[in-house]
């Protein structure tokens, strides 16, 4: 009896043990974010996010390590090639800022980790290729924001514009939509300037662009650098229109420019205009939760860049089952069919738009993930 005893306790403590072992199947995912330096407006509520991404998917347990690139692409890569080797994680939130972005894809694609890019550039993820078909975008492509703006632009008689980017790859794949854009439409870009981000001053590009007497500007900035030219134009005299693109979509936008910034032209979330947006706009619940939820834990709300995150929180939320069935977490396998799944995405509402993912459209919104914005009064409203 007693050897029977013990064999019976043996088995149920293997049993146990079994049954621990799946309830611990872990995901592990890294986020990388610039939570100091020059993108620090747009990497800082990115970083808040994390402990609002989905602990539990199914019967997976999920574990974020957070990094923070301190705004530099070389850190990124360093941080990106930590997670892989040291921290085998199944994908990867971030970087915050397009260089950076671009900078880890050949990295994440070389060991088949998909990569949730929540940046500006649609360079990421366009033109597509082997290498690029591991990353996500959970940013609206240029083209869609640009179309809205340019489309404003050529309806309201504008024949000549000016451009002040970054010289990065935000600033450049903007310009080069731009200008086909425009051309199309009977604009004439007559002024094309760029600067660095941690620049802290354009006189000399704005006084080109005064110079160069457009009818409007398009500023393609990102973060919190996407007030210096706009604040630069004003104080040198331009009376011009200024367009921004979903770079400027962030409270601080509207704190560092004060009236200076009024009038802006953006087109950008909804997530800025949402008490304006109808109930039956499928995003409008899904962005409201994650305010409300972030504005509990951080005493105060969002940036949109923030919710981009979420967004990749919630993409991977749906794709995480999927994966689940042809392998394990910590496998190439299973971080293979979670790319596949990333891809297989339909109608996933989040709070920016809609994702519909296909095998060339890794960001997947269309022009459900726009509107059209202006600054009035220190606020943004929608343009109507």
């Amino acid at each position: 009896m007693k050897l029977t005893h013990v064999v019976r306790s043996v088995a149920c403590l293997a049993l146990a043990l079994g049954a621990g072992s799946a309830a611990l199947a872990q995901v592990k995912v890294g986020v990388i974010t610039s939570a100091t330096g020059p993108t620090a407006l747009v990497g800082i509520p990115q970083k808040n996010t994390v402990p609002l991404l989905p602990k539990q998917i199914g019967n997976l347990s999920v574990e974020y390590i957070a990094l923070d690139d301190a705004s530099d692409p070389t850190n990124s890569v360093t941080a990106v090639r930590k997670l892989i080797a040291e921290n085998n994680v199944d994908a990867i939130i971030g970087p915050s800022g397009s260089p950076n972005a671009m900078g880890v894809i050949q990295f994440v694609a070389d060991a088949g980790v998909p990569l949730l890019a929540p940046v500006g550039t649609a360079a990421v993820v366009v033109p597509m290729d082997e290498k690029k078909k591991w990353v996500f975008k959970t940013t609206q492509n240029d083209d869609i924001i640009a179309d809205a703006l340019l489309e404003h632009m050529a309806r309201t008689g504008i024949k000549t514009l000016g451009f002040i980017g970054t010289s990065d790859p935000y600033g450049e794949n903007w310009f080069k939509v731009v200008s086909g854009m425009a051309d199309k439409l009977g604009i004439k870009v007559v002024a094309n300037e760029r600067f660095q981000r941690s620049d802290t001053s354009v006189v000399g590009q704005g006084l080109k662009i005064v110079g160069a007497r457009p009818d409007a500007v398009l500023v393609a900035v990102p973060g919190g650098p996407s007030v210096l030219p706009q604040v630069t134009l004003f104080d040198q005299g331009y009376k011009g229109k200024i367009y921004q693109t979903h770079g400027a979509a962030l409270p601080e936008f509207l704190k560092l420019g004060g009236k200076k910034v009024d009038g802006t032209i953006l087109a950008a979330s909804l997530m800025l205009v949402l008490p304006e947006i109808a109930d039956s706009n499928p995003s409008k619940k899904v962005a409201a939760d994650y305010i409300a939820a972030y504005e509990k834990l951080n005493g105060s709300k969002p940036a949109t860049f923030g919710a981009n995150v979420f967004d990749a929180g919630l993409l991977l939320q749906q794709a995480i089952p999927l994966a689940e069935k042809r392998g394990k977490p910590g496998t190439k396998e299973f971080r293979a069919a979670l790319r596949d799944a990333l891809e297989q995405t339909r109608e996933m509402v989040g709070t920016q738009g809609v994702y519909n993912m296909t095998p060339q459209d890794h960001s997947g919104f269309d022009k459900r993930g726009r509107e059209l914005i202006t600054v009035r009064g220190g606020n943004f409203v929608l343009l109507k």
